[in-house]
């Protein structure tokens, strides 16, 4: 190649491209592989301790209450959760059955009981999720102050694109709903 057109090649970018910037529709299949990664990390997560998403989701919760200082009661939990008193009732106790939380009196309601995961659990999910955790937390951690605001920034905007419900009637030409 001559030198002109070695130091032309470089300049441009085709053999080591400075800044490539990403299409959308690499982004967006991006946050599928991510979404994906996610979703079998769960499931993964679910089979190493025996348990259901709505248990995982549930001791997520109670671990995130206990660290906080926050009390549970089922009712809290049922809320947090979307669950009914006789669903919430049925996971409590499944969690108790397993070792995973127990219910303990309220520290001011004699008549109420909250439910409180169990050190073990907590030492198991560590085990489980902590590295994971680690390596998300330095990937966060090896960018700067922008990179993180326009991740915090993208995702936040994302979630909401996601959120927002879009309501099509007979008239705009979709079918009919469901009944």
């Amino acid at each position: 190649m001559h030198a002109s057109a070695e130091g032309e090649a470089l300049s441009s970018g085709y053999w080591y491209p400075e800044h490539e910037v990403p299409s959308s529709v690499e982004v967006l299949n991006l946050l599928r592989r991510y979404r994906a990664a996610e979703s079998a990390m769960r499931k993964r997560t679910r089979s190493s301790m025996g348990m259901g998403e709505t248990d995982l989701l549930a001791l997520r919760r109670l671990l995130q209450a206990q660290r906080s200082g926050e009390v549970l009661r089922q009712r809290d939990l049922a809320a947090a959760l979307q669950l009914a008193s006789p669903s919430v009732t049925a996971l409590v106790d499944r969690l108790v059955k397993s070792g995973h939380v127990r219910r303990e009196p309220h520290p001011d309601d004699r008549r109420a009981t909250i439910v409180v995961p169990t050190v073990e659990t907590d030492d198991e999910v560590r085990a489980t999720l902590g590295s994971m955790h680690r390596r998300m937390i330095d990937v966060i951690d090896g960018m700067d102050d922008d990179g993180r605001r326009a991740v915090a920034s993208f995702l936040g905007a994302m979630s909401s694109a996601i959120e927002q419900i879009d309501v099509h009637t007979a008239a705009e030409g979709s079918p009919a709903p469901l009944h």
